[in-house]
């Protein structure tokens, strides 16, 4: 990861571009949420699109190494951060950051981390190796005495909210239906947790909406803090998972190339829609 920036851009893309030759699953399952997801599109431009979400894919990988090892002052000198005045007037309070699986999910993590103290979110690996590295690494450049949650550990998350924490949270992916329900998102419905509202309401934590974005021609990230949400929760579970993956969306639609379309988003369906990733003929 000692490599030029730019050069570690190029390889990523090679990378995103052979692997996009090869029909794999995750290629199929990328093309079938932007075929849902853009209808007004047509063939060629999803699957250029596709493409250039590929190359997003491979270039994440580098970017997870220099999230996680590049000394913080390389790594910085990449990032800008806009909003910081949203988070003014919050001291004291619990804060969840409102984010989303972006490909440049590390970069934005170690990005916000090295600004304020934070803690994160992830989900465990089946082997304790990569287990182990992968929470080092998500670490290696918060501030402060931080915290990395597994994602079922509600109970560590909403104690650190009550005391005040910042918290990234990443509601956007199906977890089922267990703690949650289906809300639209890019006019599909879409198996949403309500845990957002819910961790708000009991620890009484702002909801701060929170993007990062791949700059073009390799000048670095944008890191975008919104303002805190008002009048939520509302108390209405489906409107709160509404407006959240309205959030989202539209956060996705600033650079659709750079969001995690390979997660299958739209896995859960309601009682008698067929599975929309089923392959054709099969």
């Amino acid at each position: 990861m000692q490599l030029p920036y730019p050069l570690l851009l190029l390889l990523g893309r090679a990378i995103g571009l052979l692997v996009f030759a090869i029909p794999t699953a995750r290629r199929h399952i990328t093309l079938r949420n932007l075929e849902l997801c853009f209808p007004e599109l047509d063939e060629r431009a999803r699957q250029r699109l596709a493409r250039a979400n590929f190359v997003s894919l491979g270039i994440a990988l580098f970017e997870t190494g220099m999230a996680w090892w590049w000394p913080r002052w390389r790594f910085m000198r990449l990032i800008e951060v806009d909003g910081l005045e949203h988070l003014k007037g919050l001291e004291g309070r619990g804060i969840m950051l409102l984010g989303a699986h972006f490909t440049t999910l590390e970069i934005g993590g170690a990005a916000i981390a090295g600004t304020l103290s934070m803690d994160g979110m992830y989900r465990a690996h089946k082997n304790p190796v990569l287990d182990f590295v992968q929470a080092r690494g998500r670490i290696s450049k918060r501030l402060g005495d931080c915290v990395v949650f597994e994602r079922k550990d509600v109970r560590g998350t909403m104690k650190a909210l009550k005391a005040g924490r910042t918290l990234w949270y990443g509601p956007d992916q199906d977890y089922g239906l267990r703690q949650g329900l289906f809300a639209p998102f890019f006019g599909q419905q879409a198996a949403t947790v309500y845990a957002t509202a819910r961790f708000s309401d009991k620890t009484g934590a702002a909801v701060v909406p929170f993007c990062h974005y791949r700059k073009p021609w390799g000048r670095g990230y944008r890191m975008q803090l919104g303002a805190p949400l008002d009048n939520f929760p509302s108390g209405d579970d489906l409107a709160d998972a509404t407006r959240i993956n309205a959030i989202i969306e539209k956060m996705v639609r600033v650079a659709p190339e750079q969001y995690l379309w390979a997660h299958k988003r739209f896995k859960n369906r309601p009682p008698g829609e067929a599975d929309v990733y089923a392959v054709k003929g099969n």
